[in-house]
């Protein structure tokens, strides 16, 4: 069975609702929970950290990632043609928002191609895995993949908010199965396939069903940031899907307990901590509790709405205060300050 043709008007609303302040988590992402024993001697310059880090074949300058968000619609390609620009400057990877719409209108396609202003950005191309379960095999990832020519793909899963939605996919029974397909069809033509939660954080079962499957890229995506439940009640007119948005706008595994579960599972793996970031703090705790990268969606995406300065602005104090954070513990690099012993819960 072929997925439903989603409404390219519900993206326009989406970028709209993001923005709204009531569409943020009131609980936290769980970060405040932990803080760093300073260390008043940290042996070496602030000058000698280093933030770069190798990550799926390709020289990051920073462990940031540009959450995936919106695309399809003008609004989210002018956002996106901004975002797509800084990750270049920046030496940044980014995720672009669901494909879905330009695989389903080849006339949209223009409105997700990045490249020419980020020729040597990560950029991670991505469908929703109810999309998959509905009958999008390998070929169809492969189309997301080049219509961007993007490195990598990702999959988000989102089933709490597809069944909010009017025309949502409701049936994630074969999911797996056709994730562990996909992953297995693209891997020997170099396209690592990763999965990640929109925003309701991967357990510990589902990411361990996950890397049985073969999946090497996981993103914990967890409750903290973004409730994509309040987004899908901001933007209905039904009485019934406002007052159940409501009811679940606060579900979810907060970000930091998502990624520590996960971690524990497997040391391997590759893991984006996504929700609730709103530091270089945060970022460095994420990376601490053993991230390899941290992402953030709602501030870059309120960022682009108000220009490319804003952006560049958040990416230099968010990397500012991650390098503060590292020198405060004596952390040389990305890899010491991974699973560092001067993080504690609190």
């Amino acid at each position: 069975m072929s997925p439903q043709t989603r409404n390219p008007e519900a993206k326009a609303a989406h970028i709209t609702a993001c923005l709204d302040p009531a569409s943020q988590y009131q609980r936290s992402a769980g970060f405040d929970h932990y803080r760093f024993v300073h260390q008043a001697l940290p042996a070496l310059a602030l000058d000698d950290i280093s933030l770069g880090l190798p990550f799926l074949g390709k020289e990051l300058k920073a462990p940031l990632m540009i959450a995936p968000m919106t695309g399809g619609v003008g609004r989210g390609h002018e956002l996106n043609r901004r975002l797509a620009a800084a990750a270049e400057r920046h030496g940044l990877a980014m995720g672009l928002g669901s494909v879905r719409l330009a695989l389903e209108d080849p006339e949209r396609a223009e409105l997700f191609k990045l490249r020419d202003i980020a020729p040597n950005a990560l950029l991670f191309s991505n469908v929703g895995a109810g999309n998959l379960a509905q009958g999008w095999g390998p070929e169809k990832c492969l189309d997301a993949i080049r219509l961007v020519d993007a490195d990598h793909l990702l999959i988000h899963l989102n089933p709490l908010q597809e069944a909010l939605q009017a025309d949502g996919n409701r049936d994630f029974g074969k999911t797996l199965d056709m994730i562990k397909r996909v992953a297995e069809a693209l891997s020997p033509k170099g396209i690592t396939t990763g999965v990640r939660e929109v925003g309701f954080g991967l357990s510990a079962k589902a990411a361990q069903s996950l890397i049985d499957a073969g999946i090497r890229v996981l993103d914990c995506a967890g409750a903290g940031g973004t409730s994509w439940s309040k987004v899908e009640g901001l933007c209905s007119d039904d009485p019934m899907t406002q007052a159940l948005a409501a009811q679940f706008g606060e579900w979810g595994i907060p970000t930091a307990e998502s990624l520590v579960q996960v971690r524990a599972l497997n040391k391997n793996v590759h893991l984006i901590a996504t929700g609730g970031l709103r530091s270089g703090l945060d970022l460095a705790k994420a990376i601490a509790l053993g991230a390899d990268l941290g992402a953030m969606a709602m501030p870059f995406l309120r960022a682009a709405d108000q220009g490319d300065e804003a952006v560049d602005s958040l990416i230099n104090e968010t990397l500012a205060g991650l390098r503060l954070a590292m020198f405060g513990v004596g952390a040389r690099d990305i890899d010491e300050l991974k699973g560092s012993a001067f993080l504690q819960k609190i």
